[in-house]
């Protein structure tokens, strides 16, 4: 199995900007051998390290993890594409060896800036050079993604947490309307990821069910991809609760072919290390 997007820091590194003291879950350092023992445990045999940080310092400390790191199979890091030398910051990373993507923490900004000239600009080149892309919004951002989305064919992109819709209540039509239209875009990928958190510390799979119900509908098997968000996952559930619960859901909808595209080989095929 393929865990295609999972974390790791270290607090004293500075550049976590939305990381509280108040939170002692996560108020520390995690790193490979606190994840390692998890997914041996859980059939988990490589992963999809994701940036946690607005910083090219923490993207070159992820790629020297990477590195040292054999069940690290690729890294996923931040360049700022509201910066007139993204190219030349893109050609850089784009030579680091496990380098296979980017992600934009655009969760963190006004949904306007998504139509920012420059941003559109840089966003136009990641589609060129079909590097993968990982969207990281909440619902209030899909109008906008949608739009730049559909301005830059053949963006080889991947839906991050299912766009974080508040699952302690029931569907919301503005979510639901978002999924469907980036769905439609040809190509584009979605993770089953980050859903514990936002359903809450009494989550069920019950009331996480109508969620992937809508987003298995509107990707289908071959556009979905399992990721644990370990070790933000532990907010409100064990790592090994997080994998269960996606194996659940997923197979009261698919077959075990289907399950393992989800679960392995899509993410291994969007990240390009098959």
């Amino acid at each position: 199995m393929l865990d295609a997007h999972q974390h790791f820091w270290t607090v004293a590194r500075g550049d976590y900007g939305w990381m509280s003291p108040d939170s002692a879950t996560l108020y520390r350092d995690y790193g490979p051998e606190d994840l390692q023992p998890l997914m041996r445990k859980a059939g988990i045999e490589r992963t999809i390290l994701v940036q946690a940080a607005e910083t090219e310092a923490e993207t070159d400390f992820l790629l020297d993890i990477a590195a040292r790191t054999d069940f690290v199979a690729g890294v996923v890091g931040w360049i700022d594409m509201f910066a007139a030398n993204f190219p030349a910051r893109f050609d850089h990373y784009s030579r680091q060896p496990k380098w296979v993507g980017l992600r934009p923490m655009l969760q963190e900004h006004d949904p306007e800036r998504i139509h920012d000239p420059l941003f559109r600009t840089n966003l136009a080149e990641v589609a060129r050079r079909r590097i993968p892309f990982d969207i990281l919004i909440f619902p209030r951002h899909l109008p906008a993604m949608v739009e730049a989305v559909r301005a830059a064919p053949g963006l080889h992109a991947i839906l991050d947490h299912i766009a974080k819709p508040d699952m302690t209540g029931p569907l919301d039509e503005g979510w639901l309307k978002g999924i469907r239209e980036l769905a439609s875009v040809p190509g584009l990928h979605c993770k089953i990821s980050g859903l514990v958190t936002e359903a809450g510390e009494d989550w069920t799979v019950d009331r996480l069910r109508p969620f992937v119900d809508q987003v298995a509908d509107a990707f289908g098997p071959d556009r979905l991809v399992f990721g644990s968000d370990w070790p933000v996952c532990t907010l409100a559930a064990t790592h090994e609760q997080v994998v269960n619960a996606a194996k659940e859901m997923l197979a009261s909808r698919f077959g075990p072919e289907e399950l393992t595209r989800i679960m392995e080989t899509n993410g291994l095929r969007f990240y390009g290390v098959l």
